[in-house]
């Protein structure tokens, strides 16, 4: 009975879909394409100046980054200079105003990403770390004076950065964090103990952004520099 009240209500539902799936064909026919390479029509919501900024990165992305990306990958080899010639363009921090910086929208910003992401993912890693990760906590945060002299060399390129949040044991989870900060009384600094791994642009970087588990238990971002005694990156083999 089970089997045959099954057949039965099958061949029903599938007569009635026929004609349904008949009509919307048909009408799909009269839709305007879809166009796939701009699903959200993003193009018509952009300023004039977005555009611009889009496409001037995207000749450099196309025409000086591309050539050099296959063998960079193959040998292991990352070109700082690029990193320079993003500061020569402009666009490194490009959010932040003042400071050598350009001041553009995020939607600009996001275009910028989009386009380096188009060639290659860790230059578009290294491009973001140097942005969203180390300049702009220090322009939020930072002293005037730490500003001042950090910012515009990073806009330059001249100075690379890297964040040191992600630890070996417990991940990007901050709550779970290892890394201490000790306060020196008598040397008026803090002193910081601790390992971080997987830091984008860490064995190349002048300057880290580090974050650490303070006495109070709370959790604070610490401005280093390569010169300091007892920091050091290794490159991850």
């Amino acid at each position: 009975m089970f089997n045959s009240i099954s057949h039965r209500t099958f061949s029903i539902i599938r007569q009635c879909v026929k004609p349904a799936f008949a009509v919307q064909i048909q009408n799909a026919s009269t839709k305007v394409q879809f166009n796939y390479e701009d699903p959200f029509d993003l193009e018509s919501q952009l300023k004039d100046d977005e555009r611009m900024i889009r496409d001037q990165f995207r000749s450099y992305c196309q025409e000086k980054l591309m050539p050099r990306i296959i063998q960079a990958n193959r040998k292991e080899i990352f070109h700082t200079e690029i990193m320079r010639e993003l500061g020569d363009l402009g666009v490194l921090g490009p959010t932040i105003q003042g400071y050598g910086c350009a001041g553009v929208s995020y939607v600009a910003y996001g275009l910028l990403a989009r386009e380096i992401e188009r060639v290659d993912s860790g230059y578009r890693s290294a491009f973001s770390v140097q942005s969203s990760l180390v300049m702009f906590p220090i322009s939020e945060f930072g002293t005037e004076e730490q500003k001042q002299k950090y910012l515009p060399k990073l806009a330059t390129g001249e100075l690379i950065g890297c964040f040191g949040l992600t630890e070996p044991n417990h991940g990007s989870d901050p709550g779970s964090m290892e890394t201490q900060a000790r306060w020196d009384e008598k040397k008026q600094v803090y002193i910081l103990n601790g390992t971080k791994t997987w830091i984008t642009n860490s064995p190349i970087a002048d300057v880290a952004v580090v974050w650490a588990k303070c006495d109070d238990k709370e959790i604070r971002g610490f401005i280093l520099e390569r010169s300091m005694n007892g920091f050091s990156t290794p490159k991850i083999e």
